[in-house]
């Protein structure tokens, strides 16, 4: 196999896993070390994370439909609508003409979202407003549609609710794949569902049904808290050296 498709494919191994018993980050996992490791270009990534986490969501939210919070998930999908279409549309804009600024964007994206997600936000009172559902969809949306990855802010602002964890994953869930499955039409709409990202894709299915079996059957030895902040540490200092390459190319 080849050396850069085997890296990928472990990639999504260890995204699956993290998103089946976290309840998000597989996207931001594949994204972030795929893009620091020059894997693939940034729009086949994120073409490949979209479809690749539509299978590992519907897997893990499998059995949980009864715990998904649906009238802040009708909010969030109504601002995640217009949003997506804007960041497919953002994302190759920028791929063709601004690099740098795509892959600045994206180490800071990476940065600030995981600095945000190590350190659990303290529940509200009360339930947030409508208008602030709406909001974080709106936020949500665009990362969803330039970086396939919108758990930073939909994570953070479903963590301050006063629900249940198991309602809060799962709505997380049930978010993501709306947002992935918009994606993939808006970027197929446009013809980026090439050759090369059904082929990634195809061989990341086995990747997926594995680490969902692997994390039902195997959950990790550590608190899901203790994971949550090893992962996103890591995937800080890789955004960090992509955010360094973007501001100092000829250093790297």
């Amino acid at each position: 196999m080849d050396p850069a498709l085997l890296a990928f494919v472990v990639l999504v191994a260890i995204g699956g896993y993290v998103q089946t018993v976290a309840g998000f980050a597989m996207g931001m996992i594949i994204l972030t070390g795929a893009t620091a490791l020059g894997l693939y270009a940034l729009p086949v990534i994120a073409a490949v994370v979209s479809l690749v986490s539509l299978l590992n969501i519907a897997f893990s939210l499998h059995g949980h439909y009864h715990r998904i919070h649906r009238a802040g998930l009708r909010w969030l999908l109504v601002g995640q609508v217009p949003a997506i279409a804007l960041g497919v549309v953002l994302l190759g804009f920028l791929d063709a003409n601004a690099e740098r600024v795509l892959r600045g964007l994206l180490g800071a994206f990476i940065v600030l979202g995981c600095g945000a997600m190590m350190l659990r936000p303290t529940p509200r009172g009360v339930l947030s407003t409508s208008p602030a559902f709406l909001g974080a969809g709106l936020a949500g949306g665009l990362l969803a549609g330039l970086f396939a990855a919108s758990g930073p802010v939909l994570g953070w602002f479903l963590y301050r609710q006063p629900l249940q964890v198991a309602e809060i994953r799962a709505t997380l869930l049930a978010t993501f794949a709306f947002s992935t499955l918009l994606r993939t039409l808006v970027v197929g709409a446009e013809g980026g569902l090439t050759t090369q990202v059904w082929t990634l894709a195809g061989f990341s299915v086995g990747a997926v049904l594995f680490s969902v079996w692997l994390a039902r059957r195997f959950p990790p030895p550590i608190p899901e808290a203790a994971l949550r902040r090893t992962a996103f540490a890591l995937l800080t200092l890789m955004g960090l050296s992509i955010l360094a390459g973007a501001l100092a190319p000829s250093l790297f």
